[in-house]
């Protein structure tokens, strides 16, 4: 057994297991293209966004440009500050988004907007939900990485109880308070695949997914704009002037692209007839532009970028970098899911933004922040030990039917620190 040497103060590796090495820099490329197209979207829209919205030519580029180059300085940050000390700081960056979403709850709201989602200082607003995902994108990670050290991932009082207690808490807020289902489902489903990757039992699963559809169908009940939305969704063409204007509007804006778009310049439906174009709409923007191929080439993107997240957390050099990225992998797919499912008709409008592409300052920050983790696990990916892990699949052998083996994961025993 060789000595074990000290690479980076987020990992500790062995000869052959996790060293730093060159970070998948395709990883950046892939969302260097997603940010670029966002662009040229917002700007190709802007002269009718401008005409809507009263303000100068270039304020949605030039606001979008901003978010961007904010975004790459918290990417640095992210990628650089060692995992170990994110770890160590969730708690501190839970109560900043607990204080954020209680901020957003206290401050009035706008006309346009009457929800309590946004904290609106000074001009500049932002999104609170997008700090609170974040946050518990670590938060929920240390957590399951601490019972996987102790082998009770399993246990109903010290897993399961406190991950229901989160669930609640953040569906009566958000789902609740906010109005936000989209981005309760985002945190659900995330929070969701961590714990199905670090080995909770299928029935156990199965018995939250079964809580939390009772309490989404009372959600739906008790509300009549979400009973609205569902009717629209079910049968949107009998309410095109009403409730399922956006829906409408939404599917003949993705039709009228056809197989190669419109064009950069000739969109229709950006002009004051799809609401929120550059925002929860802009899929349905981009594929009356691009059409039916441009469509299919975004969503291709999209699918190699979670293969690179899907790469890099089989080789994570332990549990809790293996279940960042994966719960990245999960807040982008799941939030790309319900925002194009909505425009093409398969999906309730949510009222979510696409990674990379909507325009929005706090999804821009938030996304590269994530983003900045993963691209940090890739440089200390595991090469040159095949073995399985142990602890990550202890929690496992007493149901084999709900084994999810990662193929060339590092061996936390053997020098990483789980």
């Amino acid at each position: 057994m060789g000595a074990v040497t000290r690479r980076n103060p987020g990992f500790v590796s062995r000869e052959g297991g996790a060293r730093r090495h060159r970070p998948d820099y395709i990883l950046v490329l892939l969302s260097t293209i997603l940010l670029a197209i966002g662009v040229v979207v917002v700007y190709a829209i802007s002269p009718a966004l401008v005409v809507e919205k009263h303000v100068s030519n270039n304020y949605f580029v030039t606001r979008q440009l901003i978010s961007i180059a904010l975004g790459i300085v918290v990417f640095g940050v992210t990628a650089k500050v060692p995992l170990d000390q994110w770890r160590k700081a969730f708690k501190p960056l839970l109560i900043i988004a607990s204080l954020a979403t209680l901020m957003a709850l206290a401050l009035p709201t706008n006309p346009d907007y009457p929800a309590h989602r946004w904290i609106r200082i000074a001009g500049l607003s932002f999104q609170s939900v997008e700090l609170l995902k974040f946050a518990l994108l670590v938060g929920v990670a240390s957590f399951l990485a601490a019972r996987m050290r102790t082998k009770t991932v399993s246990d109903n009082k010290k897993t399961l109880q406190p991950l229901m207690i989160a669930v609640v808490v953040i569906g009566v807020i958000v789902a609740g308070i906010q109005s936000d289902l989209g981005s309760t489902g985002v945190i659900v489903a995330m929070l969701g695949v961590m714990a199905f990757v670090a080995g909770m039992p299928m029935k156990r699963l199965m018995l939250i997914v079964a809580i939390i559809g009772v309490g989404l169908v009372l959600a739906i009940s008790a509300t009549p704009y979400r009973r609205d939305r569902l009717l629209t969704f079910l049968h949107p063409e009998s309410n095109c002037l009403t409730t399922g204007y956006q829906a409408c509007q939404a599917l003949i804006s993705v039709g009228s692209g056809g197989m190669i778009g419109l064009g950069l310049g000739r969109s229709v439906q950006a002009y004051g007839y799809l609401p929120e174009a550059e925002n929860d709409s802009i899929f349905a923007i981009y594929a009356e532009k691009f059409g039916f191929v441009g469509a299919a080439v975004l969503l291709a993107l999209f699918m190699a970028l979670f293969a690179r997240f899907k790469n890099i957390a089989e080789r994570a050099p332990d549990n809790f970098s293996r279940l960042v990225v994966v719960g990245v992998m999960a807040w982008f797919s799941t939030q790309a899911i319900i925002n194009i499912g909505a425009m093409i008709g398969l999906l309730p409008l949510k009222g979510i933004t696409l990674p990379f592409i909507s325009y929005g300052g706090s999804s821009v920050l938030l996304v590269m922040g994530a983003l900045g983790l993963v691209f940090q696990v890739s440089r200390y990916t595991s090469h040159g030990v095949t073995v399985q892990d142990e602890e990550f699949n202890g929690e496992r052998d007493e149901n084999s039917r709900n084994r999810r083996r990662v193929r060339g994961a590092y061996h936390p025993n053997l020098g990483s620190r789980p």
